[in-house]
């Protein structure tokens, strides 16, 4: 059964709750390559990146907004996105790369401050970076709590005295398991990648790995020594209040990354991020701004607050098609131009990064390039891919389905390597928000947000192309009325005579 997720439309009881979502369905690179924790030598760990082809081991503002191409759908955006890749680590010891699937988002949420709301929203400065999160750590330790029990509620979360910085950039990852004929988990719902059995017994259409960024910012500097002093989190992570001395509210970036686990459904192993963590505790983004200029970023943070949250409905937005954003690639540096990092790519991680256990901090090791495909033996295993009745294979609820199914094979680089692509076109301006959404809508959840003294009420409805059998997040599930009830048995009646006739 066919989806399309493209439709959001989100409406809250004290106002619209502005979005867009980026669309990067191309990879720019995938590369030991970090200018922020390794500027101008082979990074330590892989990474997948996105958009600017300009994105270097010593990347500035200027090799960005000058670069050929993005890999992203709006011309106007060659910023620097990227994070670790995930590997699957064979019983006989061998590591193979899984599977991307179409590519990343990041979403830009207008959220203002909610100690402040009428300061707004602020672009993000020229050079201005970033990390989310730490990449060398190896636990939990928000006030003795178990990892894999769920959150309290937010609104208890002050009272409880978890919202230090530390407690909130630990609640600021989420391993979402995707199965399309359940309801779906809610977004940084679990901080900790789920073990292989669990994997193979509830994720049949793979895993959803989301960051978010801190968005309150001190105001005055671009970058800092670990590239997080700068920056912090709101109290309730996407949402709230910033803490003292970080009065300037960002733009809340939110990095979402589906990886096919399902391919290696029955296989014997496990999987281990790019940085040597089995468990993903220091799982990590990074964000360098690299859109045209400070102005027109502005710009699209004041204009662009359409409440679809999508890209087509900004008016300042050029977009261009995906096979357009696939063709950007990034110059590899001649260092590690011939890295294996794809495919069966030997007996230890890219960079012979070591598997790394906690509680202690990792250590950051920057170890020498590799050079040569190392000789491993064929690994064969199920591609597990899941089949729609129209003919599309299932990959995720916010990407265009392929238009063929990939030949199953012994590599997962099947999916996207035979996916077939629609004829490239020009890239044309997005056209200005229409008035009203047309088509039949549907409420596939309801979320409460605190944001000072006042709780929001978060309607979630989504467009159905034939059914839905997949959403975004849930966080909380509200009981429906008595007159949503009846809505919607007349929906229902309503579509049960349009198929009998």
């Amino acid at each position: 059964m066919k989806i399309d997720t493209s439709l959001v439309v989100l409406a809250t009881v004290s106002g619209a709750a502005a979005f867009w979502r980026m669309e990067c369905r191309g990879r720019a690179g995938l590369a030991r390559i970090d200018p922020l924790v390794n500027p101008g030598e082979v990074g330590q760990h892989v990474h997948h990146i996105h958009a600017s082809s300009g994105f270097s081991e010593k990347a500035t503002y200027d090799d960005l907004v000058n670069a050929e191409c993005t890999s992203c759908a709006v011309t106007q955006d060659k910023s620097a996105y990227w994070a670790p890749a995930l590997y699957f680590n064979h019983a006989n010891g061998t590591y193979q790369a899984v599977e991307q699937v179409g590519g990343m988002l990041a979403y830009y949420f207008l959220r203002p401050d909610a100690n402040n709301p009428k300061s707004g929203v602020t672009a993000f400065p020229e050079d201005f970076r970033m990390i989310a999160r730490d990449s060398l750590r190896r636990n939990y330790s928000i006030g003795g709590q178990d990892a894999t029990k769920a959150d309290p509620e937010q609104s208890l979360w002050a009272a409880l005295g978890q919202t230090t910085q530390t407690d909130l950039e630990q609640r600021a990852v989420g391993f979402n398991c995707l199965d399309y004929n359940k309801a779906p988990e809610g977004s940084l719902y679990r901080h900790y990648m789920p073990d292989k059995d669990y994997l193979d017994a509830n994720c049949k259409d793979g895993v959803r790995i989301e960051v978010m960024f801190p968005s309150c910012w001190n105001g005055k500097d671009l970058d800092t020594k670990n590239h997080r002093d700068h920056v912090a989190y709101p109290d309730l992570v996407m949402a709230g209040g910033c803490p003292e001395g970080f009065d300037v509210k960002l733009p809340g970036l939110f990095y979402e990354t589906i990886w096919a686990t399902n391919a290696f459904a029955g296989v014997d192993g496990k999987f281990v991020v790019a940085n040597g963590d089995e468990k993903g505790f220091g799982y990590h983004a990074d964000f360098i701004m690299g859109w045209e200029s400070v102005d027109y970023l502005q710009s699209a943070v004041d204009v662009c607050t359409n409440d679809s949250g999508k890209i087509q409905d900004c008016p300042l937005f050029n977009i261009q098609d995906e096979p357009t954003q696939r063709q950007c690639q990034m110059k590899l540096p001649s260092a590690i131009a011939k890295e294996k990092v794809e495919g069966l790519v030997g007996e230890t991680l890219p960079g012979d990064v070591a598997i790394q256990f906690g509680p202690e901090p990792a250590t950051n090791k920057n170890p020498g390039p590799q050079t040569t495909t190392v000789a491993v033996p064929t690994v064969s295993y199920s591609a597990g891919i899941s089949v729609s009745a129209s003919g599309s294979p299932v990959v995720g609820g916010v990407f265009k389905q392929s238009t063929t199914i990939p030949t199953p094979s012994a590599s997962a680089a099947a999916f996207s390597a035979q996916a077939v692509d629609a004829p490239a076109s020009a890239v044309t301006p997005a056209p200005v928000a229409p008035a009203a959404l047309a088509g039949d809508y549907e409420v596939v959840r309801t979320e409460y947000h605190t944001v000072g003294n006042a709780v929001n009420m978060v309607i979630v409805k989504e467009a159905v192309e034939y059914q839905t059998i997949a959403t975004t997040t849930v966080t909380v599930q509200a009981a429906p009325s008595a007159k949503a009830r009846r809505e919607a048995h007349a929906h229902r009646h309503r579509r049960s005579g349009r198929a009998r006739r």
